[in-house]
């Protein structure tokens, strides 16, 4: 069985950026921990990167959440310094929103006709960490597809609360 770590959106712009908090910043090193043991255990590391382009602010999520970041190239759309550390040599995979649609069929291609298992980790929690879980777990119903909350923020502490529940009654496990 192959297995998988997917670090979701742990660019400058959520940890301490545009829209960090201190939530983010706090779980920095947990996550790169975690990063780190994936990489030691075998499994196979993908980041996943929030990007957008100068015309942010014209599209559906920019009317929405009108605040301009990840944008590619810029500092904000860069992985944290540590987590890039941790991360070297990690698939990457760019999205222009929450959920990557590419990210399930990148899997299947990597794991060969094999059930995967993932675990997945990043920001924010309630927008992208939950947006992606679910992709892949409608993607994979049969596969184990975990949480690691510790290595999660939200964009409150109440909505990285409320995510772990949705995810929990979608049967993905959050340890």
């Amino acid at each position: 069985m192959k297995k998988y770590l997917i670090a979701v959106d742990l660019q400058k712009d959520f940890v301490d950026g545009a829209l960090g908090t201190k939530e983010a910043v706090a779980i920095v090193p947990a996550a790169v921990k975690e990063i780190e043991q994936a990489k030691k255990d075998g499994k196979t590391v993908v980041v996943t990167l929030d990007t957008h382009t100068e015309e942010y602010m014209n599209t559906s999520e920019g009317r929405h959440l009108p605040v301009v970041h990840c944008v590619k190239g810029t500092p904000g759309w860069q992985l944290d310094a540590a987590i890039e550390k941790a991360a070297a040599g990690a698939v990457r995979v760019e999205k222009p929103t929450f959920g990557s649609t590419a990210l399930p069929a990148l899997i299947e291609k990597m794991s060969a006709g094999e059930t995967p298992e993932i675990e997945l980790i990043g920001l924010c929690t309630d927008i992208c960490v939950v947006s992606n879980a679910l992709i892949l777990k409608a993607h994979f119903p049969e596969a184990k597809i975990s949480v690691n909350a510790a290595c999660c923020a939200g964009v409150t502490p109440e909505k990285h609360l409320a995510a772990l529940e949705t995810m929990r009654s979608c049967q993905i496990e959050v340890f």
